[in-house]
């Protein structure tokens, strides 16, 4: 019983990890590795200990970059301090308003930021640009760590 309920617990963490990547108030990564840990200690268990580690590891380092990325980005494509700033403070605020506040904040903090900086408007919309795709790309990070972790998991479930 405590075998199935371990099961039916891990594939919730996995469902939701994958929702977490995308919604940021969940860490996706470290939810989807709950699900891991779950069938590690169910009969369809265990992992290889260096594979719980890597995951583990891989799981927090990519919700750490999912924070540090946007503001790359920015950098990358031209943005100043201020314009860094701006696209975390974005962030931050965007938090507050759902999947689209931190789609649209990182960009709007960067560009705001770049323009009191006295940027052209041209300028400001390449940081902000970059401050999008930064943020693209933590997702698509996000995405592949639980991804993979789920592959893990049914593989350690049918085929083990």
């Amino acid at each position: 019983m405590t075998d199935i309920l371990l099961l039916i617990l891990g594939i919730c963490f996995i469902m939701v990890g994958f929702i977490g990547c995308m919604v940021p108030v969940l860490p996706g990564p470290p939810i989807s590795f709950l699900g891991m840990l779950c069938l590690e200690y169910s009969k369809w268990g265990p992992f290889h200990s260096d594979l719980l580690w890597t995951f583990g590891f891989l799981a927090i380092a990519v919700t750490v970059l999912d924070y540090i990325v946007p503001i790359w980005g920015t950098k990358k494509l031209g943005g100043s301090r201020i314009g860094l700033w701006g696209a975390a403070f974005g962030l931050l605020i965007g938090l507050f308003f759902g999947p689209f506040g931190v789609l649209v904040g990182p960009f709007l903090g960067a560009f705001i930021g770049e323009l009191s900086q006295k940027a052209d408007s041209k300028k400001a919309l390449k940081a902000a640009f970059g401050a999008f795709l930064g943020l693209l790309m933590g997702v698509g990070l996000k995405l592949t760590v639980s991804g993979i972790i789920a592959l893990f998991f049914f593989k350690q479930l049918f085929f083990e």
